[in-house]
């Protein structure tokens, strides 16, 4: 059994390989592009991917090839098609990250409601030394109980922000861009509602036909001035030169981002025309990276290569 992984790094340099090793040969590049990919794949028996294309062009040559995992939930740089045709089975990972988002968004919501740039910045600066008074007050902030925490996309994920939220004893609502049913024990509305009424509001909804720009000029407008956006989904949702627009002229607050629409940054990236940096904040989406994540997620890759090869 040949295991080839085609974009190793992706996942990180600290990552513990034994557990493939005990299945057999491993081999791992740190990146391959589309054109490398068929002289890296000919004789493997297993490909393991996160964002390397799987289609007729690079996994033609692949005559051992019988199963393809993807060390993400997304899919999309799969022609499943294909794989149908040639009779590969393929797999993917879900629910491996659900501590490590809903973690990091609260890091992102209290650097932004806490004014934690512009403390920290007070402070190294030494305009903190021999101040008149213990206590800086120039940027004030709230209490996060009584607010209204609004939730676009209520997954794994988006409950655990939930419950996360209202322990802190925020309200919490939320909207499903799909028209799913109300779940039990949460509060849905309609988006008006959403966008109207939200204090913070996290994105935690896969990119489809019903999110793709949901966030754009109109939404913002909706929106309170003082509210606080949080985008841990991905980066189409949120039309970026809208909301750019929107940041400058006061319709929000501020935004946190940990995805964006191009992957890395766009040197042309409208994010970058914000005239207020401590509006933003962007995060180059490491919100999944925990190292505990990454190794549960490897873990799940190893047994769905394990149990495959136990079934054949």
């Amino acid at each position: 059994m040949k295991i080839v992984f085609l974009d190793a790094s992706t996942l990180g340099d600290d990552i513990d390989y034994s557990q493939f090793e005990q299945l057999g040969e491993v081999v791992r590049y740190p990146f391959t592009s589309s054109e490398e990919a068929p002289a890296r794949v000919t004789d493997a028996d297993v490909l393991v991917v996160n964002k390397v294309l799987v289609n007729r062009q690079t996994i033609a040559d692949a005559k051992n090839l019988k199963l393809v995992c993807v060390t993400a939930t997304g899919t999309n740089n799969l022609d499943k098609d294909y794989l149908a045709e040639r009779g590969i089975e393929w797999r993917n990972v879900a629910g491996y990250s659900t501590e490590s988002v809903a973690q990091h968004t609260f890091a992102m919501l209290f650097y932004l409601m806490e004014n934690l740039r512009y403390y920290d910045d007070y402070v190294k600066s030494g305009s903190y030394i021999n101040d008149r008074i213990f206590t800086h007050f120039a940027r004030t902030f709230h209490e996060l109980k009584g607010m209204t925490w609004g939730i676009l996309g209520l997954g794994a994920i988006g409950r655990r922000v939930a419950d996360i939220a209202g322990l802190f004893g925020a309200r919490v609502i939320y909207y499903s861009a799909s028209g799913a049913p109300a779940q039990e024990g949460y509060h849905q509305v309609d988006l008006d509602t959403l966008l109207s009424e939200s204090d913070i509001l996290s994105i935690h909804a896969p990119l489809n036909e019903y999110t793709e720009g949901l966030m754009d000029k109109d939404a913002f407008c909706k929106m309170k001035s003082d509210a606080i956006l949080l985008n841990l989904g991905r980066g189409p949702i949120i039309n970026e030169a809208d909301l750019a627009d929107a940041l400058n002229a006061g319709e929000i607050r501020a935004a946190g981002l940990d995805v964006l629409s191009v992957e890395p940054m766009a040197m042309d990236s409208p994010l970058l025309n914000v005239k207020d940096k401590d509006r933003l904040f962007i995060t180059p989406h490491i919100a999944w990276a925990t190292i505990e994540a990454r190794q549960r997620l490897m873990k799940i890759i190893a047994g769905q290569i394990e149990e495959f090869m136990e079934a054949r």
